[in-house]
């Protein structure tokens, strides 16, 4: 298959598939002409590749959770792996903390921000 057919069918743009091979999640054979060809089941890796970036994995992380990868998108047990995801999720869970107290800040300045709105408009209103 060749990468623009790779890139309709998985919805990534070509670019981004030539760097997934470049940093070594990908590989393909070149025909004759020079082109890139993908087999078949490149369409599922680029997929998972998506998910777990989507999921704030690393490539260089990625890289060594694909040969784990089951065609279910499930891991078989591979050395460290395991550890590296635990070590991941506890990262997303600290990150999800930060904004989640972000978020109480924001809606605590606009409560007081409006709060403070409130007699200016009161007035204004008893001006018309």
């Amino acid at each position: 298959m060749l990468i623009g057919q790779l890139a309709r069918v998985t919805g990534t743009s070509e670019r981004l598939i030539r760097y997934y091979e470049s940093v070594g999640l990908l590989t393909s054979s070149r025909r004759p002409n020079g082109y890139r060809d993908y087999d078949d089941d490149t369409v599922h890796t680029v997929r998972q590749i998506r998910a777990l970036l989507a999921a704030g994995l690393s490539t260089g992380l990625i890289r060594q959770v694909l040969p784990c990868a089951l065609a279910d998108g499930a891991l078989r047990p591979c050395p460290g792996v395991l550890d590296k995801l635990r070590a991941q999720l506890a990262h997303l869970d600290h990150r999800a903390d930060e904004l989640a107290q972000a978020r109480q800040t924001l809606q605590r300045a606009i409560a007081v921000t409006e709060q403070a709105e409130e007699p200016r408009r009161a007035r204004r209103h008893q001006l018309r």
